[in-house]
């Protein structure tokens, strides 16, 4: 129902990605769950081969020229598969490309995000420490100056493609003095697979396998510093800007990997049948499935609708809350349309014998990773009150005074 809002140019587009999605092997899809593949490697070299990965950036880097719309719209698509497939598409092709698209060289883009987007390499995000995730400015992981390169030491945790990619974007710190503003101590490397770079745990995990999730461990790994995305001292620019692929993002995907599980449901349940009727003719059954479909459409308005933000250039500090809110949204929303979809199902819901427990089991990550839920609660009530004075400087009437008692002296603050 939202194909109004694409044009004939991003309808082919996602055709293609959905040729991609078909040409995804079953039991790719059943080996990655059970931890039989640790990392999908072929997937992304046929995504870059279809020339399918990283569609906003530039042409000659490989990438197709587009817009945040139509990526959300593909890492909806992608999503339809599992939410790992759409976290490991966006990862590299997103997050990693964005860093060094906005602030990185020429030579890096070159060196980088060209053989990514053909799918030659494969590239992860370090952020999150065993000691904090959303703390960012409290990374302990550390980059020694050395002149013409940096020695870099620390370990970063739940990295999606610890396992399988060959260079890893990761944030450390430069400045070490206590009394420096943190906010200023941290710089972005790309640092590749070698020498000192070491996975040293791989996790266990609910749902989301396949992903090579683990630990990574810096040992004394020298960094040249031409490797340095931005300037020394400036990975809060980076971090900033990274916000809104890797938050955006995230609520994209979250739909795709949603949806299938509410059309196996409904499938289900015009063909389950119970006290002698189909069971989708029981309210209890049909206003479940009508809830999910309304999260689910509502979840896609709020998407389209910040992609389109972003991509008109609105104010930064409008894009944070409406990026913030949208990823809140949506994939507690999904979460709820999934459940939903189990509960219709009943026992066999809760069974390998259709997907829906498996998809139940990948989106407990969705609001989690990328800022958590509180995290999004955090920044949408910041820059609300911070909007507060100019939405009433620019509101067409006083609406506390439109009270038939405004004037009297009641109102009472301290």
């Amino acid at each position: 129902m939202f194909d109004f809002l694409l044009s004939e140019t991003q309808k082919e587009f996602r055709s293609e990605i959905r040729d991609l999605v078909r040409w995804v092997p079953r039991q790719l899809v059943l080996d990655m769950d059970a931890d039989r593949v640790r990392f999908p490697r072929e997937f992304l070299e046929e995504a870059g081969r279809r020339h399918l990965l990283g569609c906003r950036y530039p042409e000659h880097l490989g990438g197709r020229a587009m817009d945040w719309v139509t990526t959300c719209m593909a890492l909806e698509e992608v999503g339809t598969l599992g939410y790992i497939f759409a976290c490991i598409f966006g990862v590299g092709a997103e997050l990693v490309c964005d860093a060094i698209v906005l602030h990185g060289t020429e030579d890096q883009c070159r060196r980088y995000v060209a053989p990514l987007l053909a799918g030659e390499l494969c590239a992860a995000e370090c952020l999150t420490e065993p000691r904090g995730g959303s703390d960012f400015f409290g990374a302990t992981t550390t980059a020694v100056d050395r002149g013409d390169y940096f020695v870099v030491n620390g370990q970063k945790r739940f990295i999606v493609g610890a396992e399988g990619a060959d260079f890893f974007l990761v944030y450390a710190r430069t400045d070490v003095s206590a009394s420096g503003d943190p906010r200023d101590a941290l710089t972005c490397f790309v640092i590749e697979r070698g020498p000192g770079v070491r996975v040293e745990y791989l996790y266990g995990l609910m749902g989301c396998r396949g992903g090579g999730t683990g630990r990574l461990a810096f040992h004394d790994v020298e960094v040249p510093r031409e490797n340095v995305i931005g300037s020394v001292g400036g990975a809060r620019k980076v971090f900033d800007t990274m916000m809104i692929p890797e938050r955006l993002g995230t609520a994209a995907m979250t739909i795709g990997a949603a949806a299938p599980a509410l059309d196996v449901a409904t499938g289900y349940t015009t063909r389950r049948k119970a006290f002698g009727r189909v069971i989708n003719e029981f309210e209890g059954v049909s206003f479940q499935v009508a809830e999910a479909a309304t999260l689910l459409d509502a979840s896609r308005a709020f998407v389209y609708a910040t992609a389109r933000a972003v991509d008109a250039g609105l104010d930064p500090k409008a894009t944070r809350r409406m990026v913030s809110e949208t990823k809140k949204f949506v994939t507690e929303s999904c979460q709820t349309a999934a459940d939903h979809a189990m509960q219709v199902m009943g026992g066999i819901g809760y069974t390998n014998v259709f997907p829906v427990e498996r998809t139940l089991r990948d989106l407990r990550l969705a609001s989690i990773w990328t800022g958590t839920s509180e995290v999004m609660s955090l920044i949408t009530a910041h820059e609300w009150y911070r909007e507060h004075p100019s939405r009433l400087a620019t509101s067409a009437r006083d609406s506390e005074a439109d009270a038939a008692e405004a004037e009297a002296a009641e109102k009472v603050f301290e």
